[in-house]
């Protein structure tokens, strides 16, 4: 049954205290029994915090706790024992890594790697039986920082975990479904979401509840049985606690943590900000992580209620957040002219003039006769109860319309705001609907007369989103082909890879000659030098390489390949980067990529060998940026296309763990991982895909490099456009990121990220 508002006793939740440090968005709450709570973050940190009972729930931040190479997300908490006095935290990430931390101290103990894609959940008490799920699909069970299985839950991304008392697992999904499982058995599937199911937990003596992008809330018999949905969210729904009075707490997209009882929504609590976690205390606080980087924790006892100042403060904040996103006759509120702009005399009588009076937007009307703008009184785009706007996916809109198109089709629903040009509307929406874009100008017609535009003007600067033409105008000529266009974008699909075929042969040969006369001179290492008749060969390569006009005739001798191979084994790691970079431009050498082929053995790689080598910790700049060079140019050649696809994994492991703030090696990283997004798309290599968004979207993330995230943006966007993993981006919340990167002031960022806001619609 769904839920209605009725009268329910209940003691209104206020704030207690706001916990600030993180930098970006809190993405997880873990609470670590009455000592503290742990949060994770999207700025790549887990902060604890100590909780002091003696002084209103007033925290301080205690350890700070760095590891993850990205955000980091699902959290776990291991109740102390004798060898972990303070107790240990689970955390998982985007970086697919599972950490296991000491509270204690602070640092990092264990390190498990298996996952290929962003760890979504975490269970478990003890670290002799630790569950994670991710993004892959799989759940994986480790034993004291081994693992010891794993198997495929589900065929879409695995999004929650929980263990029940029983020690059961139930896992929700994106393809909308949960799963109860015993061992690697699964006894149940639970049918009833309508869209991902993000947030799981257990309700005591009851059964299960889950959180659903649909926006709604269910709880679950352990049978399958649905005993309840709560339904109040506006958008998708991230979380669901239990605490053992009975109440729920969930938090949403829409900003609002809510309280329930008795399947009741019995208060929503207000943020500045998406509410990605919550979760009660022991004591029955509650505490909720927010997209504006600060944790707050939220009181129904009198004693433990905020400052009047504090609460002052977040009212101020809250405030300002609320304005800044108050939209006034479709304009947002803080982007209208403010009352000086009445000093500019209008160009025509009835000309109307929106300004921003305080909170509120207030329309005047030029009055010619008297020189003078006259007061209207104030805009308003409609209540501000959303519930009263129709929603769609999650998502409230002005209007939601039912289409029929005819000719047996099933109905299409059509969401439109006020503020939306109806040509982008229409444009987006028949392109998502798959329907000719000949419907074009009826769909515009349908929606200004269902929502009462019939005075529409046309923009004369709207441009089309798809092919940069300006719109079809009713009584226009047109030269309009009788087929459907096809949308364009800026800068994807990429078609074609990128390589590094310039290079600095006298700096190589000179450092290469450099490092031959330090072994010469040091005893213990002599004979790993090579001899006059040696670097002699190595001048000779240098020479074929240079002349590149000659490339379609040149060959090299089998010893020159053998001399570069037996160097690259023996020489010491610090002393390999100029000789790596030789190996970089031979690929590039037909005849050089030939002889290469002919040392890439399974189970005797000297390829792979190399790249483990100068990967392993503490790597250095320089070979990280000649040994992903080296693998971003094996592109070039078709032969090297298997190796690539087969190592894939494994090279981007290593490499992904080798984090560097050289802008040199970030830009050579993400051509290496753009160039794998085209070949993968090539070979419709799902899996492969995966991973390489994956990466794509941690580069876009963290790189502060413009040409390395424009390359990794690039491929997102051609994973999604072309590729397998649309789905799954979105669930990586790509939407967010192309946000951000739209705001961006390099006019190639904004407009790739445009390209990509444009797939998620």
């Amino acid at each position: 049954m769904k839920t209605e508002n009725m009268d329910v006793d209940f003691t209104e939740y206020r704030i207690s205290s706001e916990l600030t440090g993180h930098e970006d968005d809190v993405r997880g709450i873990c609470v670590c029994g009455e000592t503290g709570i742990a949060t994770s973050s999207r700025d790549k940190t887990i902060r604890f915090w100590s909780i002091d009972p003696t002084e209103k729930n007033k925290c301080k931040e205690s350890k700070i706790m760095l590891g993850h190479t990205s955000f980091v997300g699902p959290l776990n908490w291991i109740a102390p024992d004798e060898n972990f006095p303070a107790g240990r935290i689970v955390s998982g990430g985007m970086d697919t890594l599972v950490l296991l931390w000491d509270l204690k101290t602070g640092e990092s103990i264990q390190t498990m790697k298996g996952h290929q894609l962003q760890v979504t959940g975490l269970a478990g008490d003890d670290v002799s039986d630790i569950v994670s799920v991710s993004v892959d699909g799989t759940i994986r069970r480790w034993r004291n920082g081994q693992q010891s299985e794993s198997w495929e839950a589900h065929k879409s991304a695995v999004q929650a975990v929980i263990k029940l008392p029983t020690g059961e697992l139930i896992t929700g999904s994106s393809d909308s479904t949960l799963k109860l499982w015993r061992g690697k058995t699964c006894a149940h599937t639970f049918v009833g979401h309508t869209d991902t199911v993000r947030g799981l937990a257990v309700m005591p003596g009851l059964g299960v509840l889950s959180a659903s992008h649909d926006s709604s809330i269910r709880l679950w018999a352990l049978t399958g049985q649905v005993l309840m949905e709560m339904v109040g969210h506006t958008s998708i729904i991230y979380s669901v606690h239990a605490h053992s009075s009975g109440l729920i707490v969930s938090g949403s997209e829409d900003g609002f943590a809510k309280i329930w009882k008795d399947g009741v929504c019995v208060q929503s609590i207000e943020h500045p900000g998406c509410v990605w976690d919550a979760k009660f205390l022991e004591n029955g606080d509650v505490v909720t992580a927010c997209s504006d980087g600060v944790v707050r924790i939220w009181t129904a006892h009198n004693d433990r209620i905020a400052d009047p100042v504090d609460i002052e403060a977040f009212t101020t904040r809250l405030s300002t957040y609320k304005s800044s996103r108050k939209r006034v006759g479709g304009l947002k509120l803080e982007e209208l002219p403010g009352l000086d702009s009445l000093h500019t005399p209008g160009t025509a009588d009835g000309q109307t003039k929106i300004v921003r009076e305080g909170d509120n937007g207030v329309a005047y009307s030029w009055n010619s006769r008297e020189q003078i703008w006259d007061k209207i009184g104030e805009v308003v785009d409609g209540p501000e109860d959303g519930l009263k706007r129709p929603v769609l996916n999650g998502t409230q809109y002005d209007f939601v319309f039912d289409v029929d198109i005819g000719d047996g089709e099933p109905i299409r629903k059509l969401p439109y705001n006020r503020s939306d040009s109806p040509y982008d509307v229409a444009d987006k929406w028949l392109l998502k609907e798959s329907l000719p874009l000949s419907y074009r100008q009826q769909i515009v017609d349908f929606i200004l007369q269902n929502s009462g535009q019939n005075n529409f003007t046309f923009d004369a600067s709207f441009r089309d989103p798809y092919t940069g033409s300006n719109a079809y105008v009713p009584g226009a000529s047109s030269n309009v082909s009788g087929g459907a266009t096809k949308p364009v974008f800026k800068h994807i699909p990429k078609k074609g890879m990128l390589f590094f075929d310039v290079a600095q042969f006298d700096g190589i040969l000179k450092k290469i000659t450099e490092f031959n006369c330090a072994l010469l001179s040091d005893p213990a290492q002599k004979d790993l030098a090579l001899t006059e008749i040696e670097m002699s060969r190595v001048s000779a390569v240098k020479k074929i390489l240079q002349d590149t006009s000659h490339y379609h005739t040149s060959t090299f001798a089998d010893v020159d390949v053998a001399l570069l191979l037996k160097t690259l084994k023996s020489w010491p790691v610090a002393m390999m980067f100029p000789v790596i970079d030789v190996l970089r431009m031979i690929i590039l050498h037909p005849d050089g990529a030939r002889l290469l082929q002919q040392h890439i053995k399974v189970g005797n790689d000297f390829l792979l060998e190399t790249i483990k080598k100068v990967t392993t910790a503490p790597a250095l700049a320089a070979n990280l940026l000649t040994s992903t060079r080296v693998v971003a140019n094996l592109f070039k050649q078709s032969s090297f296309h298997e190796w690539l696809q087969r190592n894939r994994s494994e090279v981007l492991d290593v490499f992904s763990s080798c984090s560097s703030s050289n802008k040199n090696v970030q830009l050579s990283y993400s051509t290496l991982i753009l160039n794998y997004a085209v070949l993968l798309i090539e070979k419709k290599d799902q899996e492969g895909q995966s991973q390489v968004l994956s990466a794509a979207i941690e580069i876009a993330e963290g790189s502060e490099d413009v040409d390395s995230k424009f390359r990794a943006l690039v491929a997102v966007g051609s994973l999604m456009l072309e590729g397998l993993v649309k789905g799954i981006a979105i669930d990586f919340d790509v939407e967010s990121i192309a946000k951000i990167a739209k705001a961006s002031k390099e006019v190639k960022i904004a407009e790739v990220a445009s390209d990509i806001e444009l797939l998620t619609t």
